[in-house]
């Protein structure tokens, strides 16, 4: 079972995938405060839940310390920001959800919050609460219309489908919330639900100020869960396939950015160049086995040192193997 690892407060907030916060020039900013999933879907591609047999570590960002880094980027970035918070697990395990949410609502420059979840853990009661915070919109996947399937694809025996389509409706028809409808198609096993996702969507309520409907295509990753069954398609055959089910179901399934008002805004420089060699402290577990987290010398930015779980505090030199995003992933050099 993974370690629960609380970020000490004086870590940097960007440089990992895992928690804290991602730009990646846009005026979207990615919030990760917990990267915790009560989930295990056959289709993860960051291994999350009970069944992972990669994590190493769990992690949680004190409320005060992320929003602190927030506010510091969005002053950089200007107006018209949507934070987004979007976790390698699941927003709703972070105790603290709607204080967040409370907290992005009231930061200058601000002009949109969304939420990603599969609604496992979503009822009536916090997404009132929710919306009174300021959430504005929650992009909910959905992966199946069919009970049995739908808890298949969860990984999970007590997922209940049934919940969280009423638990959607009810977001859609008393929160004046917004909803996604964002299931993930999983080539073959959920091919023939697709078009009934869209009615259900439909059904639902979805999709007054945003798109309705945001179908996710389906990624294999080296560190993902996947089952011998699923094919990955091209680009060109899922957007072909997107157009067909959008024109057979009379909906816009083929999405740009500016759908969601994403455009680009000042992006947070990055202070380091891929190959470069910078010495970094170990400051806790790795996110992942043979992993170790770690904080560069100069405080700047958090990294991920692969090649072996380090001693705490251990003081290295890492070569970066990537620094795209401020996401700094290092091998010891």
């Amino acid at each position: 079972m993974a370690q629960l690892f609380k970020v000490p407060d004086d870590t940097p907030l960007v440089g990992s995938v895992a928690f804290g916060l991602i730009d990646r020039g846009t005026n979207v900013i990615q919030v990760r405060p917990s990267s915790s999933c009560p989930l295990s879907c056959v289709f993860c591609s960051t291994d999350a839940g009970p069944c992972s047999r990669r994590r190493r570590a769990e992690y949680t960002v004190g409320l005060d310390h992320i929003m602190e880094w927030f506010r510091a980027m969005t002053a950089m970035k200007g107006n018209g920001i949507e934070a987004h918070i979007d976790t390698v697990g699941d927003p709703f395990t972070y105790p603290q959800l709607a204080d967040l949410v409370q907290g992005l609502a009231d930061t200058e420059g601000v002009s949109t919050i969304s939420l990603q979840t599969h609604g496992v853990l979503m009822d009536e009661a916090n997404a009132s609460e929710l919306a009174d915070a300021g959430l504005d919109r929650i992009n909910l996947s959905i992966d199946s219309t069919d009970p049995e399937q739908a808890r298949f694809l969860s990984g999970t025996p007590g997922y209940d489908l049934l919940k969280v389509i009423r638990t959607a409706k009810y977001v859609c028809s008393e929160t004046g919330m917004d909803l996604l409808v964002a299931p993930v198609w999983v080539h073959p096993l959920n091919d023939g639900e697709l078009g009934k996702l869209v009615r259900l969507a439909k059904d639902i309520g979805a999709g007054r100020r945003w798109p309705m409907m945001g179908i996710q295509k389906c990624e294999f990753h080296p560190h993902g869960r996947r089952m011998k069954d699923m094919k990955q398609v091209s680009w060109y055959e899922f957007y072909r396939r997107m157009k067909e089910i959008g024109d057979s179901e009379g909906a816009n399934l083929v999405l740009k950015p500016s759908d969601f008002g994403i455009k680009p805004a000042n992006a947070l420089a990055v202070p380091y160049r891929q190959g470069e060699k910078v010495r970094v402290r170990v400051i806790g577990p790795g996110w992942l086995r043979g992993e170790s987290l770690a904080v560069t010398r100069d405080g700047q930015r958090a990294v991920t040192v692969v090649g072996g779980e380090l001693d705490q505090d251990a003081d290295v030199r890492v070569r970066l193997l990537r620094t795209k995003d401020n996401i700094l992933i290092g091998r010891p050099a």
